[in-house]
Order: structure tokens, then sequence, then C-alpha cells
């Protein structure tokens, strides 16, 4: 009977073993600790904190507005400030009358 060569069973232990350390090594580490989270130490960042935004200074709406391509009655109100229902009272205008270059009021 011939001897088989220990190199038949040692290839496939040692891929298993690679196959292994690969998923051991590229796996995410969790690094909470196990258990509930009984801390009260409050997290310290190096990062500066991002001041909320502030508003700019308000500078005074225009008091007319000139349609331009694209422009919708809402988009211009959003753009300027002024509600739509305000546009539309002091503009003899609907979303269906708009034209480039017209000249729309925005205050009274």
């Amino acid at each position: 009977m011939q001897r088989r060569s220990p190199a038949r069973f040692l290839a496939p232990l040692a891929l298993l073993i690679a196959v292994i350390a690969v998923f051991v090594v590229a796996r995410p580490q969790d690094t909470t600790p196990p258990g509930p989270s009984t801390s009260t130490a409050t997290p310290t960042s190096t990062s500066t904190a991002k001041k909320p935004d502030t508003p700019a200074r308000s500078s005074p709406k225009p008091s007319t507005y000139t349609v331009k391509p694209g422009d919708t009655l809402s988009g211009i109100s959003k753009q300027t400030g002024v509600p739509v229902a305000t546009i539309l009272d002091l503009n003899a205008v609907d979303a269906k009358t708009l034209r480039v270059g017209q000249k729309l009021k925005l205050r009274g």
C-alpha cells in the first residue's frame, strides 16, 4: 500500500486558515463594550462644533420682480419671500399669463 503525502491534507487546511484570517482581519471592529452602557461620561471631540446657522440680515425686499425664463409664481414667491397670494393680489396675473420680461409688483 502506498503512503499518502501529508501535502494532500495540509493544502486544504492552509487554504481554510487563510480564508478565516481574511475574514477576521477584514471584519469591522465593534468598539462598544458588551452589555448595557451605564457610563455618564460625556464624549470628547477634537473637531470644532459647527455653529447653528444664523439668519443673515434681511435686506429690504425689492418692490418689483422681472420675470425670467422658467419662472413660476411659486418660484418667484420662494425667491423673493413674498406670498403667492400677495403677488396675485397686486398683479393681474395667474400662473398661465406670466411672460418673460414682465414686471411684477411685490409690495403695495
